[in-house]
């Protein structure tokens, strides 16, 4: 059963099979083991953020693709949900014309990108990407009749999702309300995308964009088409992208064009396919539940730390809150240096030299 389920694509590793249990126990349990609003945004966003940068992964890791506009499919997710609630109302009709619309527009921009762009090789390719992405963050910001234009969208969601919505007494310290199903919502969609993923990356059709990003002109040879792959396998990581923008939406009650179609979310995302190991499923749950820890608390440890050194001055300078930035890019230097292939490829090399 559990064979099927992860599709035959087990951690091979203990002790990063002990990490993903111990991830997954603690997103499941997160209202109750971490109460309070912070921690409880800090899992949500993990958990939007594992469906993003594994809908990312399919496209660099498995099929060596590079490309700088998997935020516009991002956005384009969000803006549905909220363009689709503010004009038809907080109901369940409006989010799921919202998210089908999203995904039909997805669908229609990666495969002309993917038709047109996807014959142009390496750093052209991406640079086009970079074009469209910059394109449509713009139009999103000027179409304020649509889009709320920088001030964005706030919208209502279903009663049932809103924290006005208390359907018993707290336990654990945890408000048992629409949040909380909101938050399991999410995180049911995010478990079974990723197990999607997984299949995908595990299938027949895995093998040949692995074989593609290995050595495109002989899997050419052997008879695959390329660009059929290549572009099949954009449409997938563009939709996956847009659910991962709608939970956002619906999780914020709120989108913009910072929100969802900034730039720096494209970095942070390359960020984390890095820090968890590329062509690796597994590496965007790990990476991301890492870098949005480290982006959420690292200003409170500083903080901690320079009141600790408040006796030596030049420490507590160097330990200041406001310098999280440099510490937060220290950390992603050491992480490159010592996990070169990320954080599962390390411990999955050991494994195998272990073995060897």
């Amino acid at each position: 059963m559990l064979t099927r389920i992860l599709s035959n694509d087990f951690p091979r590793n203990r002790v990063l099979a002990v990490i993903l249990v111990a991830l997954l126990l603690a997103l499941a349990f997160a209202p109750f083991i971490f109460p309070g609003v912070k921690a409880l945004n800090v899992a949500a966003k993990v958990l939007i953020f594992i469906v993003l940068v594994a809908s990312f992964d399919l496209l660099l890791g498995y099929t060596g693709i590079v490309s700088f506009a998997h935020t516009m499919f991002f956005g384009i997710g969000a803006y549905g949900i909220a363009v689709a609630t503010t004009h038809m109302g907080p109901t369940w009709g409006a989010l799921a014309v919202g998210l089908l619309s999203a995904l039909g527009l997805s669908f229609v921009l990666s495969l002309a990108v993917g038709l047109f762009s996807l014959r142009v090789k390496a750093i052209f390719f991406a640079m086009i990407t970079l074009a469209v992405a910059s394109a449509f963050q713009t139009l999103a910001s000027q179409m304020s009749e649509v889009t709320g234009g920088e001030d964005g969208l706030t919208f209502k969601v279903p009663e049932v999702l809103s924290p006005s919505f208390e359907f018993m007494q707290p336990v654990f310290g945890a408000s048992m309300d629409g949040r909380l199903i909101c938050y399991y919502l999410l995180f049911a969609v995010s478990l079974v995308l990723l197990l999607s993923l997984l299949r995908i990356v595990n299938s027949p059709f895995g093998r040949v964009l692995q074989a593609i990003r290995e050595n495109e002109f002989r899997a050419e040879a052997i008879g695959y088409r390329v660009v059929v792959y290549r572009t099949t396998s954009s449409i997938l990581s563009a939709l996956f992208a847009t659910v991962a923008g709608a939970m956002l939406a619906l999780w914020l009650r709120y989108n913009g064009p910072d929100t969802s179609l900034s730039f720096e979310i494209m970095i942070d995302v390359l960020l984390i396919v890095v820090i968890g190991g590329m062509g690796t499923i597994y590496g965007s749950a790990i990476g991301a539940a890492l870098f949005l820890v480290a982006q959420s608390y690292l200003q409170d440890l500083l903080a901690l730390g320079s009141q600790a050194a408040a006796g030596w001055p030049w420490l507590a300078a160097l330990l200041s809150p406001d310098r999280w930035l440099l510490w937060l890019g220290v950390l992603f230097v050491l992480s490159v240096y010592y996990f070169p292939t990320g954080v599962v490829g390390r411990l999955r090399a050991k494994t195998s030299l272990g073995k060897v």
